[in-house]
């Protein structure tokens, strides 16, 4: 293996040995918690624009396979780990990580002090970094790790996004019609997002990021999901400006990032974390039934409860540290979770919101066909926040 180090923006030096792909990276460095599932945290676009540092002690052992990943291509800038094992031992194993690695171009760093890495993260917080294996003295790296552009700064949304709108299928036709059709925004989307949605009924139909209020209005949709994805949700202004014309005229499901677009529309602000949640064993409190629930988890940004407005009501809270987890409207359809209740991989204990969020389609059905509501057509199309 070839000598490699990551160096952080304050100057931190962690060497190791490289067995991924020989290039430079740079990203923010964030630690996931995860003790399985690796294929999946590398091909999760959320992951774009970042450095992935895994807690777990030993990483390659089951090896990758055709399956798992959760994109068309491994999307973390870089990988940091403890200990390899190069030689997988699994049934499913149809390669290893490190031709894994190298096939997509990506660097990756073994024999790394991960506890302490992490460690330092979760004191002074996630911050920018560099993997590089050219010999610079510490001081040079660091330096352009400084340099390189922060989430804030980048359209990682737009990085991300599927080119066109497209189909999601694959399981045969029910023969019924029963399925209900949806727009599913692409921000960054896992593919067993899309897996558990049809699942639970949904014809899904995946559409770009910038896609507009009135055209997907127009698309003949009953249901629209946002989906989780990379980056500072701030940032994503058209995502954020069209959940703002759908709010209230069609049922709105969102996830993670989605989740945070949701509040934004909605008038609230968000905020970084101090290093984020990410792993596989995040505590979730759900205020109603006081049942706490175990969660996957990928983010750095949270909504300020703060900012929701009067209809809004938070439903969960992270354990760990409070912030929200979900909310919900009192007069509009919206289900929003900040957690991946598809959870690949992960506990299952939320796999019902999709359930929840297909009931929340037919109420609202039900409520334009007994005159209760206004189908979305007719609805008003130039509201501001505070007509939310």
């Amino acid at each position: 293996m070839r000598e490699g180090v990551l160096v952080l923006e304050d100057g931190r030096a962690f060497p190791g040995k490289s067995f991924g792909a020989s290039a430079e990276r740079t990203g923010e460095v964030v630690f996931n918690t995860s003790m399985t599932g690796y294929q999946e945290i590398l091909t999760d676009p959320s992951y774009r624009g970042q450095i992935v540092v895994l807690t777990v002690a030993e990483v390659g052992n089951y090896g990758v396979n055709e399956e798992d990943p959760q994109s068309a291509a491994i999307q973390a800038e870089g990988l940091i780990i403890r200990s390899l094992t190069a030689t997988p031992s699994n049934w499913r194993a149809q390669k290893g990580l490190v031709d894994y690695l190298l096939e997509s171009s990506v660097p990756a760093l073994t024999e790394v002090d991960t506890r302490a890495l992490t460690r330092h993260i979760r004191s002074l917080g996630a911050m920018k970094g560099i993997l590089s294996e050219r010999g610079e003295s510490v001081e040079s790296l660091a330096r352009k790790a400084q340099a390189s552009p922060g989430l804030e700064e980048i359209d990682l949304v737009g990085r991300v996004t599927c080119p066109r709108p497209y189909r999601f299928s694959t399981l045969p036709p029910d023969g019924t019609g029963t399925r209900i059709p949806i727009l599913a925004y692409d921000l960054g989307m896992k593919q067993n997002i899309l897996r558990r949605l049809e699942a639970s009924g949904f014809d899904v139909t995946v559409v770009p990021a910038g896609t507009g209020a009135e055209e997907a209005l127009a698309s003949g949709a009953r249901g629209i999901f946002l989906s989780n994805g990379p980056g500072d949700p701030a940032s994503a202004t058209r995502v954020v400006e069209a959940a703002r014309g759908l709010v209230g005229r069609l049922p709105v499901f969102g996830i993670c990032l989605g989740h945070q677009i949701l509040g934004l529309a909605l008038g609230a602000k968000t905020f970084k974390l101090k290093f984020g949640h990410r792993g596989g064993n995040q505590p979730v409190k759900d205020l109603a039934t006081g049942k706490v629930l175990i969660t996957a988890q990928n983010h750095g940004y949270a909504v300020d409860p703060d900012g929701l407005p009067a209809g809004a009501e938070v439903t969960q809270i992270n354990l760990n540290d409070g912030t929200v987890e979900g909310f919900r409207h009192r007069e509009m359809p919206i289900v929003s979770v900040q957690y991946h209740p598809e959870a690949s991989p992960g506990p299952q204990d939320s796999f019902p919101l999709f359930d929840t969020f297909r009931a929340l389609v037919l109420a609202f059905e039900k409520e334009i066909a007994a005159g209760r509501r206004a189908p979305a057509a007719r609805r008003s199309q130039s509201r501001t926040h505070g007509e939310i």
